[in-house]
Order: C-alpha cells, then sequence, then structure tokens
C-alpha cells in the first residue's frame, strides 16, 4: 500500500530524531572527555535540531488536517508556519554562534583554554559527515513531497553540521596554538547560517500571502484549458499558493448559442483536466463567459 506525504514526511522527521539523539550524546561525551568546550557547545545545537525536527513535524501534522467548519478551504498554510518559526531557531543558532565568536574575539581571551583531545576532533568530523548526510535525507524527501517545513528542517540539519565545521576548526586551531580560528569561523558560519534563515523565512511568506504561481505553471495551465473542446478562449486566469497546494480560478469564453448543461460540461471538463495534469492544484473554480459566435 502507497504512502501518504504526511506518512513519508513523519517516518523521515523520525529518523532524524533518532540520529540527532545518538549524535547529541555522542558529541556531548567527546566534548566532556576530550576537553572540548567548543565540542559541548556543538552537542547543545544539536539538541535545537531535535527541537526543530518536532516543530516540524507538528507543522506537517496540523497541515494534513483535512477541512472544517473553521478552516473550511484546509490547512496548508500551518505548514508555512512551523517553517517560519524552524527559520527563527535557525536564525538564533546562527546569531548564537556568531556573537560567542564575536565576544572572544573582543575580549582576547585566549589563555589557559585546555588543548582538545583527539576524540573531539574525530567528533566533529563524524558530526560535519552524519549532519549532511542527514540534509540530503531529509531534503530528497522534503523535495519529493514539496514540503515547506520538512525542507526546513533539512536546512536546519545543514545549519549544524556548519556548526560542527567551526567546532572542527576551533578545535584544530587549538590543538596547533591557533584558538582565534574557532572565534573566525564561527562568524563566518553565521552568515551562512543567517542567509538560510532569510532565504526559508521569504519562501514561507510566499506561501502565506497568496503568492501567483510561476509564469511556466499558469502558461501550462493556459494550454490545458484552450485544448479543451468548444472553450473559445480564457478571460481570465488566476493562481494562488496555498501551503504547498494551489488554487485556481479561470472564467472560460464560449459560445453562446450553447445550452447551459452544454457550458456546465465544459466548465467541468476543464475544472477536471486541470485537477488532474496538476496534482498541487486542490481546487479549480470555473466561470463560463457567453461569446456570440
Amino acid at each position: 500500500m502507497e504512502k501518504s506525504n504526511e506518512q513519508i514526511a513523519l517516518r523521515v522527521a523520525r529518523n532524524s530524531i533518532i540520529i540527532n539523539v545518538g549524535l547529541s550524546a555522542f558529541k556531548l561525551f567527546a566534548g566532556i572527555f576530550g576537553q572540548s568546550a567548543a565540542m559541548v557547545s556543538d552537542a547543545v545545537h544539536s539538541i535545537t535540531d531535535l527541537i526543530g525536527t518536532v516543530i516540524a513535524i507538528i507543522g506537517i501534522k496540523l497541515a494534513n488536517k483535512k477541512p472544517d467548519k473553521e478552516h473550511p478551504y484546509g490547512h496548508e498554510r500551518f505548514e508555512s508556519v512551523a517553517t517560519l518559526a524552524l527559520a527563527a531557531l535557525i536564525a538564533v543558532v546562527g546569531m548564537g554562534i556568531g556573537w560567542s565568536g564575536v565576544q572572544t574575539i573582543l575580549s582576547g581571551e585566549y589563555e589557559g583554554i585546555a588543548i582538545p583531545g583527539v576524540l573531539a576532533l574525530v567528533a566533529a568530523v563524524a558530526s560535519i559527515g552524519i549532519k549532511e548526510a542527514v540534509f540530503w535525507y531529509v531534503r530528497a524527501t522534503a523535495k519529493k513531497i514539496d514540503s515547506s517545513a520538512l525542507m526546513a528542517d533539512a536546512w536546519h540539519s545543514r545549519a549544524d553540521g556548519l556548526s560542527s565545521i567551526g567546532s572542527f576548526i576551533g578545535i584544530l586551531g587549538a590543538r596547533m596554538g591557533f584558538p582565534i580560528l574557532d572565534s573566525v569561523a564561527a562568524i563566518v558560519i553565521c552568515g551562512f547560517i543567517l542567509k538560510t534563515a532569510v532565504t526559508i523565512t521569504l519562501d514561507a511568506i510566499g506561501k502565506m500571502t497568496d503568492r501567483a504561481c510561476d509564469d511556466e505553471t499558469v502558461n501550462a495551465m493556459r494550454k490545458v484549458i484552450l485544448s479543451q473542446e468548444s472553450v473559445e478562449g480564457i478571460d481570465l486566469l488566476r493562481t494562488r499558493i496555498f501551503g504547498n497546494r494551489i488554487f485556481v480560478d479561470v472564467e472560460i469564453a464560449v459560445n453562446a448559442s450553447l445550452s447551459f448543461t452544454e457550458a456546465h460540461k465544459i466548465s467541468h471538463d476543464v475544472h477536471d483536466e486541470i485537477e488532474s495534469q496538476f496534482p498541487k492544484v486542490k481546487h479549480c473554480k470555473v466561470h463560463v463567459n457567453p461569446i456570440d459566435s
């Protein structure tokens, strides 16, 4: 039996949680016994990944609820709300990493820092590899089912991986006698993370503000409509993105001599063809305008 998009998303999210729990525990162990404050901090950042995945799960479950009296058009936008929350969490993580780097550079307090052990360095390398693998795994599923919340969760994993790169540079720098490298890397990584947060935010806002589909999609719909028998023209074609679904409003021109039943059938043909050829379309509303032959 084929799984629904919700089931696929929740399965991937649960797998992500399991991986993050194990990775966080390993990094915390390596940070403590490897005498690396950077790795302990990295472990804490991984814990925020767990929170992010939980937010994604909540958003996905709410978005897949059936329409009700309070939300007759459905709940798809709840996934965008979850995406905004995840973007905020990613931004906070990024600013925290950057601010810690700035503070350390301004204070110049590098003396007396314990030299991290090899275990901390190994943990940083392992974290980078695992988080990058999780990013591509979650991202692939998010693209397949068009889930903005799951995509944001994937980028959250990438942000955690970037944090681990900072930890690796810091640990390696400390072992080589250049502890300032940790702070410099933290500031650079902060910029990458904040850019990701802004991109995710703009995408979520677009899905919550009735943004139209791209020209390619609209033109493809126009061709489908005009290919239907007895459709003389298109007077109006509007689209709006609703979460990860699409609503379509179209006004078609038909011969005024047609009976009401014939015109009604044409409108149904257009409705059915649009919804069948464009799976993201949740509803297509068709209005018929009569024209003289």
